[in-house]
């Protein structure tokens, strides 16, 4: 875990990002964070796996990597989730900078 954003760790050939969702949100995006994870906002209900497919689209193009480089690991249907990212963690730590208001 990285002292500046707990919600990183680095894994061997990228990151894991600790995400808390919240679905039916009136827009998609980030939301600070929350307890140890990113609190992200989705517009999608969590039915059908439509807000996981929400949440690994939007990381896909926030952090501007092809759709196979961001994965859900654990949490299919919990509030929490722990996503896989193909992406060196300083470059997840300096997007988390400027989407998320201060660590």
């Amino acid at each position: 875990m990285s002292a500046d954003w707990p919600c990183l760790s680095a894994r061997e050939g990228g990151c894991l990002l600790l995400v808390a969702v919240s679905p039916k949100a009136r827009r998609t995006g980030a939301d600070g964070l929350h307890d140890g994870c990113l609190r992200v906002r989705l517009a999608a209900p969590p039915v059908d796996g439509k807000a996981n497919a929400q949440l690994l689209d939007w990381l896909a193009r926030e952090l501007r990597l092809p759709q196979r480089g961001v994965r859900l690991a654990r949490g299919d249907s919990a509030r929490r989730k722990q996503i896989e990212i193909d992406a060196p963690p300083a470059a997840v730590a300096a997007w988390l900078a400027l989407c998320v208001p201060g660590p």
